[in-house]
């Protein structure tokens, strides 16, 4: 009798526990509609995209999923191996119109396989993170301006018994598709006009007109046209001597961040600033190397500065190329 007593004991005091696990887990479910439970997408290296031929691994798309716990309690979800099946990419127009998922994408999910995965806890004011490319589940078929959100999937996709986890915005910028020149370069796109950019034969003054001109009207395109981000890069010592460092993969890598850090104004925002008028002062030049002299003017709030800009330029099969400015400040006029 008293064996029997403390089976039930034992059987009683399980089922007691495993109430209070489940309990747990519906608390953590109802947190995580409330709030306490965050889910943020961010881009995990932003650049400039373009739309492709359908490669997902070529110029990916990366975010970086993040899920923070604010709850007091332990947080736990589902994470499939394959994490398709966790999480899903909603990507819309302007117009609210759904992008399609990708083939891929598809398939996958509409192939009955086992779904292999893990139970991922984060503890109280904790986060977990994982990297994901967008490419991987919708088809981007034109150029354009998308809105971004991710949902996860606590129990995994298929079950439809609890609801998602709805991520952050974000706003997805897609440019027309890369054209390569005859030499396998890339041609840059007028995103104005929707044109191949194509230098022209201009002398050192004209040029540098352009590139000014170009950045009154805030068309990066025909700004960088004549610039050279990779002589203008390698002017900072730090800058070179980390490049001179790299392998070929790594210095392209750089270059595409100096482009970027210059368009953001993060570096050189002295030649990226918008003018609010200049005048040509003096050109120098022989047959491979040139000197253009600008007086350049910046709106403030109350005054206008006044900077004399030295533009260096060489040329290049029969172009002339900026690679190196300087700039001093010359007072200022109401």
């Amino acid at each position: 009798m008293k064996k029997t007593y403390q089976t039930l004991a034992i059987i009683l005091f399980g089922l007691i526990s495993l109430s209070f696990i489940h309990a747990f887990d519906s608390v953590n479910l109802v947190n995580a509609s409330q709030g306490e439970v965050e889910f943020n997408i961010r881009f995990y290296d932003r650049r400039v995209y373009y739309v492709t031929d359908g490669n997902t691994a070529s110029d990916p798309i990366y975010v970086q999923v993040t899920i923070t716990n604010n709850s007091p309690f332990p947080y736990r979800f589902k994470l499939a191996d394959d994490r398709a099946f966790t999480m899903n990419i909603d990507i819309r127009t302007m117009t609210n119109r759904r992008l399609p998922e990708a083939d891929s994408l598809i398939r996958k999910r509409t192939t009955y396989n086992q779904i292999f995965f893990r139970e991922i806890t984060i503890e109280s004011k904790e986060s977990f993170s994982f990297i994901e490319n967008l490419r991987d589940y919708v088809r981007f078929e034109h150029p354009g301006s998308y809105r971004v959100r991710a949902f996860v999937y606590p129990e995994l996709i298929r079950n439809t018994s609890v609801n998602p986890i709805e991520s952050n915005y974000l706003s997805l910028t897609l440019r027309p598709a890369v054209i390569l020149g005859q030499d396998g370069i890339p041609i840059q796109m007028d995103i104005a006009t929707g044109a191949a950019l194509v230098k022209q034969p201009l002398p050192p003054d004209e040029v540098v007109t352009y590139m000014l001109i170009a950045r009154q009207q805030s068309h990066w395109e025909r700004f960088m046209l004549y610039l050279d981000p990779k002589a203008m890069l390698l002017e900072d010592a730090h800058l070179n001597r980390r490049f001179q460092s790299e392998n070929e993969a790594g210095r392209l890598a750089m270059i595409a961040e100096y482009i970027q850090n210059l368009r953001n104004a993060f570096i050189n925002d002295d030649i990226s600033v918008i003018p609010r008028s200049f005048e040509i002062l003096r050109t120098e030049y022989n047959n491979d190397k040139g000197i253009v002299s600008v007086m350049q003017k910046f709106r403030r709030s109350n005054y206008t500065e006044l900077r004399l800009y030295r533009y260096y330029l060489e040329k290049r099969d029969n172009f002339w190329i900026i690679v190196h400015y300087t700039a001093q400040g010359m007072g200022t006029e109401e």
